[in-house]
């Protein structure tokens, strides 16, 4: 089935599961039993009701702008553009978000949303007279749909308890509960259970060419890197309640193991590789092409031009154009020193970052070095013009490249030191990210710790702007230390001083066309740079100016010269991560009003 046929599926019979949408907490339609189990009496009914649960990872209140590009926010790659304000989107890039946040509800209830539309799924399957006197053909198609719904609620229970901690689970449809003011459940009990649901979807969900499954559905490979992904979480670090501290999950060397297995199957499965070009695979993202490496694994589907099912990837973030045609907001930036954390031979730094913007005439203006965008989403490689927010484009949530990294990070960690194996796998991305450029790949260190902190590095190079990086931080108690790196980095490159030495102050272009169709870094090489004698177009950003004076024609940008102490630290509307709090900040407080629904649910860390 095409991503399209699949996504219009969707989209019109996503409102056939009788589900409320969950405005308030735990609030359920009453079904009759008559009417729940007409909706499992067939196949189609039934498939009706699984679109409904992956209609839930859809729309502005998740993977369509604020579980991806909201709450994500900050590590040390990117924040979120403007000043901080407590309760909107720059509260939570700056840390400071409080209970009343208005981005903090619909991420909580639309997931919770999805369990319950999970649920009912998982318990009616097996019910179903199709289990009965059905084909065997029909069987197992109940059964697929049984491990995509495990697999879904696994998904979502996953984005609670990294966002906020400990939550109520519930594995029965509310109307099934005696009692809906569930408290919370301890963070290490849900993923021992979700661990345990994904291993029995995987008996059930075919992979990716078995099954002619695009990415916008759940393969066996989702599913399995999805339990690889979900065991890291559990064998690292979360913020506890009781004592309220920054622990590591117990007996984390069973939850590496399960890591290291599930992505060593993906691996050799032979399903998934590398799309060898970094751009093209994110380019297919845009185009609704399926790439035929299928390198991404999982995405989440957008569709419809609605805020309910499409999502406003490329739209609020991304290259920014003030242009008619392709108009968006740009509303994440990268921080400065990220540009820098990639060498110059490397093909993710200008996908990864977008220091250009498309002027009203379309044309790049080269921007401050405060005002960089995320660039891996670009409305103008979409098809779509005009001021449409809505583009349609899908959300990589699982990518093969992941998979080898986490292998890598998994082998590490049992053997006390990489095999060649892992090598092998953090090899192959760092050969794609030198593609042209082999002799720069590097070394790759061969001691449990060296190797490590590279995995944390390839890490933040490989996924910026994928939403990934924060969570990661989390999970390896380094947010406070990488913070903090951050902070000194930025005054050494405000300073130029360190491996800022040679970083210009100042930087001098002309504006020159936009063409969409060239690749990110030929957009960059296409700017008419100012250069001093010997210095070529690709080093003009490593060094010094040689001259104070605008040459004739060129336009003076601050390059270096952007970056001032409020950026760094000491002002409370602009400072990077300002509000950060160890032992508190790394979770998001539960927004009031769904606090005030339930008597039995605490706010803890704090808020």
């Amino acid at each position: 089935m095409n991503k399209n046929k699949f996504l219009t599926i969707l989209f019109s019979v996503a409102g056939l599961l009788s589900v409320a949408s969950c405005e308030d907490y735990l609030e359920v339609e009453s079904l009759s039993n008559t009417a729940e189990k007409q909706q499992f009496d067939s196949v189609s009914d039934t498939f009706s009701a699984l679109v409904g649960v992956y209609n839930s990872t859809m729309g502005d209140n998740t993977y369509g702008q604020r579980m991806n590009l909201i709450l994500t926010q900050s590590g040390d790659d990117l924040r979120t553009s403007g000043d901080y304000n407590a309760n909107d989107r720059r509260g939570i890039s700056c840390f400071g978000a409080i209970p009343t946040n208005t981005e903090l509800i619909k991420p909580f209830l639309d997931t919770y949303a999805g369990i319950e539309r999970a649920n009912l799924v998982i318990k009616n399957i097996p019910l179903s007279p199709v289990y009965q006197t059905g084909s065997e053909s029909d069987k197992k198609l109940m059964d697929r749909y049984l491990g995509e719904a495990l697999t879904l609620r696994a998904h979502f229970y996953h984005d609670l308890i990294k966002n906020w901690g400990d939550v109520p689970f519930q594995e029965l449809p509310s109307a099934d509960l005696p009692n809906l003011y569930l408290a919370k459940t301890d963070r290490d009990i849900i993923y021992d259970k979700i661990l345990d649901d994904l291993l029995k979807a995987e008996t059930f969900v075919p992979w990716k060419s078995e099954g002619n499954t695009t990415s916008q559905r759940i393969s066996k490979g989702a599913v399995k890197g999805l339990r690889a992904r979900i065991a890291l979480a559990r064998a690292g670090y979360s913020l506890r309640r009781n004592p309220q501290q920054m622990i590591q999950g117990s007996n984390p060397q069973k939850y590496y193991q399960i890591a290291y297995d599930e992505c060593k199957d993906i691996i050799n499965s032979g399903q998934h590789q590398l799309n060898p070009s970094y751009e093209g695979l994110f380019r297919s993202l845009h185009t609704n092409s399926q790439d035929a490496t299928n390198e991404v694994i999982y995405a989440i589907g957008a569709f419809g031009g609605n805020s309910k099912t499409d999502s406003k990837i490329g739209y609020y973030n991304g290259l920014r154009h003030d242009d008619t045609d392709w108009k968006s907001s740009g509303g994440i930036n990268a921080i400065p020193v990220y540009f820098y954390d990639f060498t110059k031979y490397d093909v993710r730094r200008d996908v990864s970052i977008a220091i250009f913007r498309v002027n009203t005439t379309k044309q790049q203006e080269l921007q401050t070095a405060i005002n960089w965008n995320d660039g891996k989403f670009r409305k103008s490689w979409t098809s779509i013009t005009g001021t449409s927010q809505n583009l349609g484009i899908d959300w990589p949530l699982l990518r093969y490249s992941d998979i080898l990294l986490m292998f890598a990070e998994a082998d590490n960690e049992l053997h006390s030191g990489p095999s060649q194996d892992a090598i092998s796998a953090v090899l192959a991305v760092r050969q794609r990210a030198y593609a042209g450029n082999l002799g720069q790949v590097g070394t790759i260190p061969t001691t449990k710790n060296e190797f490590f902190n590279f995995i944390v590095k390839e890490r933040q190079l490989e996924f910026g702007g994928e939403g990934l990086r924060k969570y990661d931080l989390i999970r390896w108690n380094l947010l406070e230390t990488k913070i903090n790196e951050t902070k000194v980095k930025l005054t050494q490159f405000m300073n130029g001083t360190g491996m800022y030495a040679n970083v210009p102050e100042y930087i001098f272009y002309k504006k020159v066309p936009y063409t969409p169709a060239n690749t990110a870094q030929q957009n960059v090489l296409d700017i008419d740079f100012y250069t001093a004698s010997g210095v070529t177009k690709a080093d003009v950003f490593y060094n010094p100016n040689q001259s104070v004076a605008t040459p004739p024609g060129y336009t003076k940008v601050n390059w270096r010269l952007a970056m001032t102490q409020p950026y760094i630290s000491g002002d409370p509307i602009k400072s990077y991560a300002y509000y950060f709090q160890p032992n508190r900040k790394e979770l998001l407080p539960i927004a009031l009003d769904v606090i005030n629904s339930n008597y039995n649910l605490t706010q803890d860390y704090g808020y």
